[in-house]
């Protein structure tokens, strides 16, 4: 049961972080950008509290978009306010330095990847490999293989990337 609840706020996280970025990006719509921002931030910070796993995940998440640069709108920070706000009020979790700097890397990898790959190269795989972000999924799928995370925070991220996905084809189908 437990990982249900963690997968459906996963879910919520991935939805509400795209659709958040398309109304601003897209349709430049600064009100609804951050209602959608701020219900990100508390899902997001609701599987932090909830699941230590998570908290790896949502904070390299963070840490690697503030690295990139990728944090470019006051709907960004509105979100990361209200989520790092919850997080600090509810208490940061004792985290293994170690693991959490792997999930960092792995984030930023994958969204400076994102951005570059496809300017430099027409390779066809890594335009997808970087497109789909997939850096943090195979890490993340990695340490739950050698027992770092349990197996279900990679099946709760990758349905985060479904939900992420899932909210750009609703955005373009409704906008």
């Amino acid at each position: 049961m437990s990982y249900i609840i963690l997968a459906i706020l996963f879910l919520l996280s991935g939805f509400f972080m795209k659709y958040s970025d398309d109304l601003y990006d897209v349709n430049h719509d600064l009100k609804f950008a951050c209602v959608f921002g701020v219900l990100c931030a508390i899902a997001s910070a609701s599987a932090f509290i909830y699941n230590i796993d998570a908290a790896y995940i949502f904070i390299a998440i963070l840490i690697g978009n503030l690295l990139a640069f990728k944090i470019d709108g006051i709907h960004h920070i509105i979100t990361l306010l209200v989520f790092v706000v919850i997080c600090v009020i509810w208490g940061i979790p004792d985290l293994s330095l170690v693991v959490l700097l792997i999930c960092i890397l792995a984030a930023f990898s994958d969204e400076v990847g994102h951005e570059l790959v496809s300017k430099f190269t027409n390779n066809r795989f890594l335009n997808l490999f970087f497109e789909y972000r997939f850096v943090m999924k195979i890490v993340i799928l990695i340490l739950a293989i050698c027992g770092v995370f349990d197996i279900w925070i990679f099946l709760c991220f990758i349905a985060f990337e479904i939900a992420y996905e899932t909210a750009g084809i609703v955005f373009e189908k409704f906008n």
